[in-house]
């Protein structure tokens, strides 16, 4: 795949399931950058307080989401995401005014979001594409988690709440029309979403 398919490519999905990872692999093939959503929620937490934009904080006052049950996780999660989705719009306008190729990749990436982005794209003449990456698996994510952060023990509930997420996540884009697209195998993950952003529209 190369750069000329996309100008940005958005790609959301859950937390733990190698977003990052396929992000920097597809930005070096199109000679392009990533966009760590992540990096604006953080802004987004700092520049705001709960008493101003409570949609944003919702995690401000649970030290310990682990004593949440998951379904109360993930509604949280979702409404942050949701909340999210002008920030996420910000990102792609402000890509659209630049002749480099972007990926923006986050957890809070919702669909409904990227299906906006991707009919302001169509507006601008720009090429923007979605893809969701799903992994549904908790004993997997858990073991990714492992990886990543050997130090933070075994993150089952963590994982839990990503493979429910994950599956939240696909339903809407699903119903956006837009391809999700299995985590495993990993070792052809990026060449597959490279023909699944390539033959968006």
């Amino acid at each position: 795949m190369t750069g000329a398919s996309w100008d940005i490519l958005l790609i959301g999905g859950a937390s733990g399931i190698g977003k990052s990872r396929v992000a920097a692999q597809l930005a070096d093939e199109a000679k392009g950058f990533v966009v760590e959503f992540d990096d604006v929620v953080s802004a987004v937490e700092a520049m705001t307080t709960a008493e101003h934009h409570p949609a944003a904080h919702h995690f401000d006052d649970i030290p310990d989401t682990e004593q949440l049950t998951v379904e109360h996780v993930l509604n949280l999660q979702i409404a942050t995401a949701r909340a999210l989705e002008p920030a996420v719009l910000g990102v792609v306008r402000n890509r659209l005014t630049v002749d480099v190729p972007a990926l923006v990749e986050g957890d809070y990436l919702t669909p409904a979001a990227a299906a906006a982005a991707i009919r302001e794209g169509r507006t601008a003449g720009r090429r923007v594409r979605a893809v969701f990456l799903h992994e549904e698996d908790p004993d997997r994510i858990t073991a990714n988690y492992a990886s990543r952060e050997p130090g933070s023990g075994v993150q089952r509930h963590r994982a839990r709440v990503s493979a429910a997420y994950s599956r939240w996540l696909s339903q809407q884009a699903r119903l956006h029309a837009l391809p999700v697209v299995a985590c495993r195998p990993w070792e052809t993950l990026a060449a597959r979403i490279g023909r699944t952003a390539f033959g968006a529209d």
